[in-house]
């Protein structure tokens, strides 16, 4: 059986083909269009996972929708009869899409599926899609399931429980008060973008101090032990404006939002703190609550909330729970996998295994792949000069090698990723003992803000010996944050405040090491990503630390790289020195019209001609 699980229509559409129970293919649609975000029926999403399941339209069983729209409609309509006439000029804002379009999803799905599909249309709850997401991937048979975002109908959170191939939903949190809205307030009033830069905040968060926490405990937040909590809604806007906060927050914020792309000052760094300390505290409360009410030992997480991994490392290290496991999806995307296999599990009745040990996502490489053929015909036509490897584990040594030269390097290999996170096959790699890489990779690279740190990526049989992680502990999808471990620390003054503290050397691996001695840990073993464990086995080799920078393949304000010719084109336009496209490395000094760099130690070393 063949079912197509589809989120659209509010945020990061995306695909994902289920084929008698095994997720065979998911793709986010705006790696296709790229537009970062794209709302918009997932047309090339779901033409990909249909040619991956080697199945057309017809082929397709049964559709899953992440969510109800027209209990989505009734929250907006309910929203601005509450606070009428103040949200009239929103309402009539939104109004015309849903009346065109959102309101008639099932015949917006025919459409977008060509007339083609005649079958049935199954809509989910969209926390009952992202439970769903969190759980039957899974490597658990039983887990307490928490699930926490901006809004979805009506729920904003959610505990539920899973048991084999069945969840039951215990209990809510509902529209006005959201922990995931509380944090995008909090994002735009630090001049970030909601909906995409809930993540700079929380990198901005350790140069600043949570000074502003027991004011947010105090008036913004009425916070119980079991981790429920109402807001003062005077403070926030976004019931009935087209804008997150009121002038009342201005107050008691020492003055107006930001404005965006205006200097960060130290009241921005406190503000971050602060609303960070606040969010892991509702965090850690209702996973404690999740724990009494289920009796669990593991726990998994998703919602737009569980992409907070600095909350999620003191969940597994704080929290009653043994084990924890987040979708790598965590976000809208992953709703239509949550979809697709709620109805193959909980509908259709169909049995779930689970080892305990391995997940059901392939390690998140769920994407679309190139063959070398392909490539090779891309550069050719590009008059591209480029070095082809046939032999992987010499490939591997010479990627290692560029790296540990300090060279950055763009890989794109296997199949790309699902979710937010590049885990190496969409990636940009650098040396993670290099005192410089970080500020040349954010300002020359990546073009973004100076103060956003690097994630690494370690073998996972290191992770012990690096940070404060048990040995062997998994976490293959860079969504938990954990301290470098003390005795790779170095010693730093502690007078240094805000962006100062980024220029101290705080650790043997300074690139990966942020402010507060923590990072955002990757780890990397054979099964789930072998073409980037031999990368880091081979960088280990020749330098004896299993430790490099993973930041994902794309410039600000873009997708992250989904073809051949996204990645060209990206290595081309940046500072990049090294490009790797499946077997063929491409050296940015060799390139028309390229500027130049100096190579000439590794092209020596490694005879590449």
């Amino acid at each position: 059986m063949n079912i197509l699980g589809l989120s659209a229509f509010y945020h990061d559409s995306a695909a994902c083909l289920v084929q008698d129970g095994r997720i065979v293919a998911a793709a986010q649609e705006e790696r296709f269009t790229r537009k970062k975000h794209d709302h918009e029926f997932p047309a090339r999403a779901v033409e990909y996972c249909l040619g991956e399941a080697g199945i057309r339209v017809e082929d397709v069983d049964l559709v899953a929708f992440y969510d109800k729209p027209l209990l989505k409609f009734e929250r907006i309509l309910e929203t601005y009869l509450s606070h009428a006439p103040r949200g009239f000029r929103l309402f009539l804002m939104g109004l015309p899409l849903w009346l065109k379009q959102k309101l008639h999803t099932p015949r917006e799905i025919d459409r977008g599926l060509g007339e083609r599909y005649t079958g049935r249309h199954v809509f989910l709850e969209h926390h009952e899609s992202h439970a769903a997401s969190a759980f039957f991937p899974s490597p658990f048979e039983e887990a307490a399931i928490l699930t926490l975002d901006g809004v979805g109908e009506w729920t904003t959170g959610s505990i539920a429980v899973g048991r084999g191939n069945r969840i039951e939903m215990l209990r809510e949190l509902r529209f006005p008060h959201s922990l995931g809205l509380l944090y995008s307030a909090f994002t735009y009033f630090t001049g970030f973008r909601v909906n995409s830069g809930e993540y700079k905040l929380m990198g901005l968060a350790p140069y600043g101090e949570p000074v502003y926490r027991d004011l947010i405990l105090e008036k913004l937040i009425d916070l119980k032990e079991d981790g429920s909590f109402r807001m003062d809604m005077s403070y926030f806007a976004y019931t009935h404006r087209d804008v997150m906060t009121s002038r009342k927050m201005d107050g008691l914020f020492d003055g107006p939002p930001r404005r965006a792309e205006s200097e960060i000052t130290q009241r921005e760094m406190d503000i971050a703190a602060s609303i960070q300390a606040v969010t892991e505290e509702i965090v850690l409360r209702i996973a404690r609550h999740a724990h009494e009410l289920t009796g669990m030992s593991n726990l998994t997480l998703a919602g737009g909330v569980a992409l907070n991994c600095v909350a999620n490392g003191r969940v597994l290290r704080e929290s009653p729970f043994e084990r924890l496991w987040v979708q790598p999806a965590a976000g809208d995307a992953g709703g239509a996998l949550g979809a697709a296999t709620f109805v193959w599990h909980q509908l259709l009745d169909n049995p779930r295994q689970a080892d305990g040990q391995s997940d059901a996502q392939s390690g998140s490489l769920l994407g679309p792949r190139y063959s070398d053929a392909s490539i090779r015909e891309f550069l050719d036509r590009q008059g591209a000069t480029y070095h082809y490897h046939e032999d992987e584990e010499k490939l591997c040594d010479v990627i290692a090698g560029l790296i540990a030269s300090e060279h950055v390097v763009g890989h794109f290999a296997d199949r790309m990723e699902f979710g937010p996170r590049a885990l190496g096959a969409r990636s940009i790699l650098g040396d993670a003992r290099s005192t410089r890489m970080q500020s040349v990779m954010n300002l020359k690279i990546k073009f973004r803000e100076s103060f956003r740190p690097f994630a690494p990526a370690i073998l996972r049989e290191d992770v012990d010996a690096y940070f404060e992680m048990r040995p062997g502990e998994d976490s293959p999808y860079m969504l938990l944050v954990a301290p470098v471990q003390q005795d790779l620390r170095s010693p730093v003054a502690e007078d240094a405040t805000g962006i100062d503290k980024l220029k101290q050397v705080r650790s043997s691996v300074p690139a990966i090491t942020h402010v507060d001695y923590s990072a955002r840990v990757q780890t990397v073993d054979e099964e789930r990503h072998p073409r980037f464990y031999r990368i880091l086995r081979a960088f280990k080799q020749q330098t004896g630390s299993p430790v490099v920078i993973n930041t994902s393949f794309n410039v600000r304000g873009e997708p992250i790289v989904c073809t051949p010719e996204d990645a060209y084109r990206c290595f081309m336009h940046t500072n990049m020195d090294v490009l790797v496209l499946e077997s063929h490395v491409l050296l940015k000094s060799e390139q028309p019209e390229a500027r130049e760099i100096d190579l000439e130690a590794y092209l020596s070393e490694f005879a590449l001609d």
